[in-house]
C-alpha cells in the first residue's frame, strides 16, 4: 500500500517545524514558552520538550544541503507570526511547502518507503500565497 506524502509531513517534518519555530519565536522574538504553546495549540510541556531538543530532532532533515531553503522560510514565518499576528497554520503550510520546494520531502519519502514521492494536492507545484 502506498503511503501519502502527508504521513511523512506528520511524522518527520511537523515536529521539526514546531521545534524550529518555537526556538525562533523565543530567541528572536521574545515569546514566552506559554505564549508559544498558546500560539501552537499545544501544552507548555510539549513546547518545553521542543526547546530542550527532546522532540523534533531529525538529522536527515536538518543536515540536508538544501535545508537553508527551509531555514529562510522559518525566519520569514516566525517574523510574520510575531510581528503581524499571522495564522500559525498558514505559516506551517508555507514551511511545509519549503520542504517540498527544497526536495527534502521527496528524499525522506524515498528513504522511508523506497518509492518516489507520489503526486497529490499537497505535493503539487501550487504555491501558497504566503511563501516567497
Amino acid at each position: 500500500m502506498m503511503k501519502i506524502p502527508c504521513e511523512v509531513v506528520v511524522w518527520y517534518l511537523l515536529p521539526t517545524i514546531r521545534k524550529e519555530l518555537a526556538k525562533k519565536l523565543v530567541a528572536d522574538h521574545g515569546f514566552s514558552q506559554s505564549k508559544v504553546a498558546k500560539t501552537f495549540g499545544l501544552t507548555d510541556a510539549a513546547i518545553s520538550q521542543y526547546l530542550k531538543n527532546k522532540r523534533g530532532d531529525n538529522l536527515v532533515v536538518t543536515a540536508d544541503p538544501n535545508y537553508h531553503i527551509v531555514e529562510e522560510q522559518l525566519d520569514r514565518s516566525s517574523k510574520r507570526i510575531a510581528e503581524e499576528g499571522c495564522d500559525f497554520a498558514a505559516e506551517v503550510c508555507s514551511i511545509c511547502f519549503a520542504f517540498k520546494k527544497s526536495g527534502i520531502l521527496a528524499k525522506i519519502y524515498e528513504i522511508e518507503f523506497d518509492s518516489k514521492l507520489p503526486a497529490c494536492i499537497c505535493g503539487s507545484r501550487v504555491m501558497p500565497t504566503n511563501i516567497e
